[in-house]
């Protein structure tokens, strides 16, 4: 895998793909590169690490978005999941800049409003921070919950988005 780190407003990014110019397949957000590659090796423990120059510029389109200088860019994304978590995922894509969806919500567009708790696991399972938004998906009730890189990032990315 090639990966490559940068600070951001967030912490620390972690980004890397496969193989170069096959598409992104993680995204972390963490407080240290020590501890978001191990975290990414623990998720890919199969994988070679190399780290790689050439994804500087993506990293810098995110952080550029983050200081809420751009759009969160459209990246090319090679991601391996089940067809329901690629639907959750396409989905979530959709969820424009500055707005929320529920869980439930997510559920009834996807036409399966029993699949609250799928939809979540779904989100939870997204290796691409920021470029598909879980971080918009929210409680029924409007609360935060469940976003696996902390709810106080979580809670910073709608401030962002909602001041845009």
């Amino acid at each position: 895998m090639f990966y490559q780190f940068a600070e951001s407003p967030l912490g620390h990014l972690m980004l890397a793909e496969q193989e170069a110019g096959a598409g992104l397949s993680l995204l972390y957000i963490g407080d240290s590169p020590e501890a978001l590659m191990q975290d990414a090796e623990s998720n890919f423990p199969d994988r070679h690490w190399q780290q790689a120059d050439h994804l500087t510029s993506y990293l810098r389109q995110v952080c550029a978005a983050l200081e809420g200088k751009n759009p969160f860019p459209k990246l090319p994304l090679n991601l391996a999941g089940t067809a329901f978590q690629q639907q959750v995922w396409q989905m979530l894509q959709q969820i424009p800049y500055g707005e929320t969806l529920s869980y439930s919500q997510l559920a009834e567009k996807l036409s399966m409003p029993s699949a609250v708790r799928a939809v979540a696991s779904a989100c939870g399972a997204n290796q691409v921070a920021l470029i598909i938004p879980c971080h918009r998906v929210v409680r029924k009730n409007g609360d935060l919950s469940g976003y696996r890189w902390g709810i106080a990032r979580k809670r910073q990315l709608l401030v962002l988005e909602a001041g845009a």
